[in-house]
């Protein structure tokens, strides 16, 4: 089976799933990067990491151009992510079999007199094909493409595949610094720093001894900082600035809780990925994409009501007053990583799904759970109704 993925570029977040994909295709396995990374990720560290040889790039010249459109044009499979639309149109025509890779397509929602057009629109690019497929990188994306009558019954559960380190869990989540809290995004108004800064300020209100410390740079640091400084919590809260992900992943390590304070702008949310597999107890906004398909609320992490700073703290209060609990959490969402949502399960799964459609069989979803299972519709407003 010969299988293309085409994306903007190539970075630590596709590496470990491109790399589980040709360690069982070989060179039948390709990687299309459309574009140069932009120069904000790259002073990220997005950048440093070295290309494997099936990484193969379409607009250097017009040589290589060519020769990737023939990849897509030929392959059996194509997975295709943030990349030109007009790189699919000779395959889609031809029938072949293709999976779009996507976030939630309506972030900032979609009013009802809009839907019309967009229905057009999808009809056009995506739902008058046949063999059209979506992998959902958003517990949302089925719903917002239900919308429009679009990707009905072709949805799968997919996401973001970050590398999943091996650990002996109990011993790190043992060296973990005691009352620990990790936050770690960009400092910009959907990522809301400020709702640590308010979880802080109520510990601090109820005796409770801790360390925060916040990653990340953006337009909302110096508001960060004036905000620690009029709470008085200059001795709890540090600001660490931006680091490579490798360091991120260190403090990671060392913490025992995981804030994630996203609103449903926040298409999938690797941090989850990462710190889950650090053995962190995460406490997470129901409204970003990940959450849903990684976590089971009070099992292998906490699910809050998004935007709801008492559901927030108290789930934090939880965590930091009942340690085995916190324990067992961080345990459980360890081998969540470890055992289904990681790089290596979800090409294996994804391969045996692709080669029965290739076959022509009518089984739709072979996988009942987990990683490529059926992507079921889920409104934005789903934990009110729990």
């Amino acid at each position: 089976m010969k299988l293309v993925f085409a994306s903007n570029y190539f970075n630590h977040h596709q590496k470990p799933l491109s790399d589980a994909f040709y360690s069982l295709l070989g060179d039948d396995y390709a990687f299309i990067e459309t574009a140069a990374m932009e120069e904000e990720r790259v002073k990220l560290g997005w950048g440093g990491i070295e290309k494997p040889s099936y990484v193969k790039q379409n607009y250097t010249d017009e040589s290589s151009a060519e020769a990737c459109q023939t990849l897509i044009d030929n392959a059996d499979i194509v997975i295709h992510g943030s990349a030109p639309y007009n790189l699919l149109l000779p395959r889609l025509e031809q029938g072949k079999i293709t999976f779009k890779y996507s976030e939630r397509k309506y972030k900032n929602g979609c009013p009802f007199y809009k839907l019309p057009r967009h229905f057009l629109i999808n009809n056009k690019k995506y739902r008058r094909y046949k063999n059209f497929y979506i992998l959902c990188a958003s517990a949302y994306t089925s719903a917002d493409y239900k919308k429009t009558l679009t990707f009905m019954d072709k949805a799968y559960r997919w996401g973001y595949f970050t590398e999943v380190k091996e650990y002996d869990p109990e011993k790190l989540i043992e060296k973990k610094r005691p009352a620990s809290i990790l936050w770690v995004a960009r400092l910009i108004e959907l990522k809301h720093p400020e709702a640590a800064v308010e979880v802080a300020k109520r510990l601090k209100a109820d005796g409770y001894s801790f360390e925060m410390n916040l990653i990340g740079n953006g337009e909302l640091e110096d508001r960060m900082k004036s905000l620690i400084k009029e709470y008085d919590l200059d001795d709890s809260v540090h600001m660490l600035g931006s680091m490579p992900p490798e360091k991120v992943r260190e403090h990671m390590e060392k913490s025992e809780i995981f804030l994630f304070n996203s609103d449903k702008r926040e298409g999938w949310g690797a941090v989850a990925n990462e710190s889950m597999n650090s053995c962190c107890a995460v406490v997470a906004s129901h409204a970003i994409g990940c959450v849903p398909f990684l976590i089971e609320d009070g099992v292998n992490g906490f699910i809050y009501k998004d935007g709801n700073i008492d559901d927030l703290y108290s789930k934090v209060k939880f965590l930091l007053d009942n340690p085995e609990e916190r324990k067992e959490i961080a345990f459980n969402a360890y081998f969540t990583m470890k055992n289904e949502w990681n790089a290596e399960n979800a090409a294996k799964k994804f391969i045996e799904q692709a080669q029965k459609i290739l076959a022509g069989e009518e089984i739709s979803f072979i996988h009942e759970k987990g990683v490529c299972s059926k992507a079921e519709y889920l409104k934005d407003n789903w934990i009110y109704k729990k």
